[in-house]
C-alpha cells in the first residue's frame, strides 16, 4: 500500500506545472526600466552598491541630483564676458563644468519620487519643477546683481578719492557676488549710464592693474647655488604709471618660472612701493634660471577659494617682472682616507661615490682647496666582526665632514655607522659592507647632505 502512495505521489508531481522563478528585471519599477520623462519637470535617477562601503543612500541621492543637473543647461550670451576669452569655447565649457558641479550641491526644492533597492542594490528617482528652479534662480540673480552692482559704485567712489588698492577690492568682491551669472549678459544703469555689470567689472579691474608697473632692481644677478656666499639682493618696485608715483602697500608674489629652490613668496611694498625678495635656495642645477614676482591679485581680491575666481584671474593681464639668476655651481675640494681593517685601499670607493653624486647634482670639483666653495673629507675603515659557519661579518663606518672653505666652517656631519658586510672571508665581507654604504648614501643620506651644505 505505501508503495503504490509513494507511486501516485510522483506521477502527480510529473504531471504538474513547474513554477519559473520572476525575471529579476520584471520586478523593477517602470522607471528604472525606461528612462522617465515628465513634462515640466527636471529628473534624475541615482544608484549606489549596498557594500557596506558607504552610506548608499546618500550616495544614491548625490548620483540622483547629478543626474538632474546634467539636465541643466548653461547658457552663455555672446556678449557675455566669458565669450571674450576663447574662440575654441574650451575656457567655457570649464565655467560650465563648474557651475553643474556646485549646482548640484545648491539646488533647492528637489521632491523624492520613488526608491527601489533589491539585495545588492539601492534606486532613487527625484524630480524638480524647472519652473520653479527658474523662478528660485532669478531671485537669486536680482539678489546678486544688486549686491554686485553696489560693490563695483563702492570701487568707482574709492577709485576717484585716489584708494586705488580698496577700488580692487571692492572690484573683486562685486565679481564674487556675481560670479554664477558670468556667461549672462546682465544690463544695469551706473552713473546714469547702462553697462553689461560682469563685463564691466572685470574691464575695470584690468584698468586698475593695467595702471601699475612692477620692475626689478637689479634685472640680473650672479649668485652661488649656495645662497648665503652671495651678497646681492633684488628690489621689487612699484609705480602707478600715470600719477608717476610709488604703489604703497601693494601686495606681490614671487615664485620661480624656471628653475627651482626656495623663495618667500608673499610681499608687501613699503613706503616707496619697494620690496626686497628673498631667497633662500636654490634646487635646480641649470646654469640660467628665473624669479616671476607680480601682483598678488589673490592677496587683494579675497576671493582666491572660488574655482570660478581662479578661472577668471587666469585671464588677466596682471603686472609683473622677472629677475633672471646666473648660478654658479658650488666648487668642491675633496679628501678621503678608505681602509680595510686598518689597510690603505687600493681605490675610494665611497668618496667616489660621493664625487659621482655632487656632479650628478651641478657641483664642480677643483684641486686647489684655496679655489674651492666646499671642502668635503671622508673617513672610512671596516672592522672584523664574528664568524658564523662559513659566513664573514664585517662592520664599516664612513664620516663624511663638509667644510665652508671661506667661513672655515663645518657645515655637515654625517656617519654611516656599522655598516653591516657578509661574505665567505673577511675581505669579501668588507667590499659587501662598502658596498652597501655607498647605496645608504646615495638613497638615504645624499637628500640631506644636498639640503644642509646648499643653505
Amino acid at each position: 500500500m505505501k508503495r503504490l502512495f509513494t507511486l501516485l505521489l510522483l506521477i502527480i508531481s510529473a504531471c504538474s506545472p513547474k513554477v519559473q522563478p520572476p525575471d529579476p528585471e520584471s520586478l523593477k519599477p517602470a522607471w528604472l526600466r525606461t528612462e522617465p520623462y515628465q513634462d515640466g519637470y527636471y529628473t534624475g535617477i541615482g544608484h549606489s552598491k549596498k557594500d557596506g562601503s558607504n552610506n548608499y543612500i546618500q550616495a544614491a541621492k548625490k548620483s540622483a541630483l547629478d543626474d538632474l543637473v546634467s539636465d541643466i543647461k548653461v547658457n552663455v550670451s555672446s556678449t557675455s564676458v566669458l565669450s571674450q576669452f576663447e574662440a575654441d569655447k574650451k575656457f567655457t565649457e570649464q565655467y560650465e563644468q563648474i557651475i553643474k558641479t556646485t549646482t548640484a550641491d545648491e539646488i533647492e526644492e528637489f521632491e523624492l519620487v520613488d526608491a527601489w533597492e533589491d539585495e545588492a542594490n539601492y534606486w532613487v528617482y527625484y524630480r524638480l519643477s524647472i519652473a520653479r528652479y527658474r523662478q528660485i534662480k532669478e531671485e537669486q540673480k536680482r539678489n546678486a546683481t544688486l549686491l554686485a552692482t553696489d560693490y563695483l559704485q563702492k570701487a568707482r567712489q574709492a577709485e576717484k578719492d585716489g584708494e586705488r588698492l580698496q577700488s580692487v577690492t571692492y572690484y573683486f568682491q562685486a565679481f564674487r557676488s556675481i560670479e554664477k551669472y558670468l556667461g549672462e549678459a546682465i544690463r544695469v544703469t551706473v552713473e546714469g549710464k547702462e553697462v553689461l555689470l560682469v563685463n564691466e567689472i572685470y574691464a575695470s579691474v584690468q584698468n586698475v592693474l593695467d595702471k601699475i608697473n612692477v620692475r626689478v632692481d637689479p634685472a640680473t644677478i650672479e649668485l652661488n647655488r649656495r645662497i648665503n656666499q652671495s651678497t646681492q639682493t633684488v628690489t621689487a618696485k612699484a609705480t602707478y604709471k600715470d600719477l608717476n608715483k610709488p604703489a604703497i602697500n601693494l601686495p606681490l608674489y614671487a615664485a620661480f618660472e624656471k628653475g627651482a629652490g626656495d623663495v618667500f613668496p608673499n610681499y608687501k611694498t613699503d613706503e616707496k612701493g619697494q620690496s626686497k625678495i628673498l631667497m633662500n635656495k636654490i634646487s635646480s642645477k641649470e646654469l640660467e634660471q628665473t624669479v616671476g614676482i607680480k601682483v598678488d591679485v589673490d592677496a587683494m581680491s579675497g576671493t582666491s577659494g572660488s574655482p570660478v575666481y581662479k578661472l577668471i584671474a587666469a585671464t588677466l593681464n596682471v603686472p609683473r617682472a622677472q629677475v633672471t639668476l646666473k648660478v654658479q655651481r658650488p666648487v668642491v675640494f675633496m679628501t678621503a682616507d678608505e681602509k680595510s681593517f686598518g689597510q690603505n685601499k687600493p681605490n675610494f670607493q665611497i668618496s667616489n661615490k660621493l664625487r659621482n653624486l655632487l656632479a650628478n647634482n651641478g657641483f664642480e670639483f677643483t684641486d686647489d682647496k684655496q679655489n674651492a666653495d666646499l671642502w668635503f673629507d671622508v673617513k672610512a675603515d671596516s672592522e672584523k666582526g664574528s664568524v658564523t659557519g662559513s659566513i664573514y661579518v664585517t662592520y664599516l663606518t664612513s664620516i663624511i665632514k663638509v667644510t665652508a672653505v671661506k667661513e672655515g666652517k663645518e657645515i655637515y656631519a654625517g656617519t654611516l655607522d656599522r655598516i653591516k658586510g657578509y661574505g665567505l672571508d673577511y675581505d669579501k665581507s668588507s667590499i659587501d659592507a662598502y658596498n652597501k654604504s655607498m647605496e645608504t648614501l646615495e638613497k638615504e643620506r645624499m637628500n640631506e647632505l644636498l639640503n644642509t651644505v646648499l643653505q
